[in-house]
């Protein structure tokens, strides 16, 4: 069984995104995010991609997958389907799904790990994630993130692992 796990940050009514865009910059996320994913293989949809600030993302395996079956990205892996996407997935390695919301939704199913950042805060956006049923999930880590001024918002670490 490939060790599958959703990595994504979202605010109190599940919205993770607008006009192909971050709702929030959190800089401590963004190295957290590094840090888990370093070393192991990033899923993610082909907007998702071209968000990114650098592409491919750097100490990574970046797979991505598009309906187009002529898109190439230099530096990546392309799958066509999430059959495919699965298929190249790592059986040693954690792969982490990174985005958007169709990816999210695709792979929610078969994820046996939850890492979320929990913005504590509702923001008007196009994009969201899959609802969480919380009865599916065993908390194993929380780390709460005081309020920060910057932000505008307070946030927590969350980690979760399915239950079988």
């Amino acid at each position: 069984m490939k060790n599958i796990s959703i990595i994504v940050a979202i605010s109190e009514n599940f919205a993770i995104g607008k006009d192909n865009r971050l709702l929030w910059h959190i800089p401590d996320d963004l190295k957290r995010v590094k840090t888990l994913t370093s070393g192991n293989v990033i899923v993610m949809g082909r907007n998702t991609y071209f968000s990114l600030p650098k592409r491919p993302l750097p100490d990574r395996i970046n797979l991505v997958i598009s309906d187009n079956k002529n898109d190439r990205f230099d530096g990546c892996l392309m799958a066509y389907s999430f059959e495919e996407a699965m298929e190249k997935m790592s059986s040693s390695k954690e792969n982490f799904i990174f985005g958007g919301s169709s990816v999210y939704r695709q792979f929610y199913p078969v994820a046996n790990k939850l890492y979320l950042t929990l913005v504590h805060k509702y923001f008007e956006a196009d994009t969201f994630f899959p609802e969480i049923d919380f009865s599916e999930w065993n908390e194993t880590e929380r780390k709460d993130m005081p309020f920060n001024e910057g932000l505008g918002f307070s946030y927590s670490y969350i980690t979760y692992i399915r239950k079988y």
